[in-house]
């Protein structure tokens, strides 16, 4: 099953229990150096700039959204094309 994962930064804490959680290591908590974008691995005034997915390693199993405390990480599924198209009639 496909899904896709959001994440709402406006929430999230920076606490790093997703980052922990996660059996595949997907996440990353990091901050974004304003001059020359790279990205530092330390949360700056108790707040993540950017929590980075890789998505060929995430496998959806929800992990990380079970550890969030702030109910800031969802995982919503999605049909696949043909499944899709089916259901629309095509």
């Amino acid at each position: 099953m496909a899904f896709a994962m959001h994440i709402n930064m406006e929430r999230c804490a920076g606490c790093n229990n997703c980052v922990v959680a996660c059996p595949v290591n997907a996440l990353e908590l990091c901050t974004v150096d304003p001059v020359t974008t790279d990205k530092i691995y330390k949360v700056t005034d108790g707040k993540a700039i950017s929590l980075d997915l890789n998505h060929e390693l995430c496998a959806g199993c929800g992990v990380c959204v079970e550890a969030c405390p702030y109910d800031v990480i969802k995982l919503v599924a999605s049909q696949a094309p043909a499944a899709k198209a089916a259901e629309e009639g095509h």
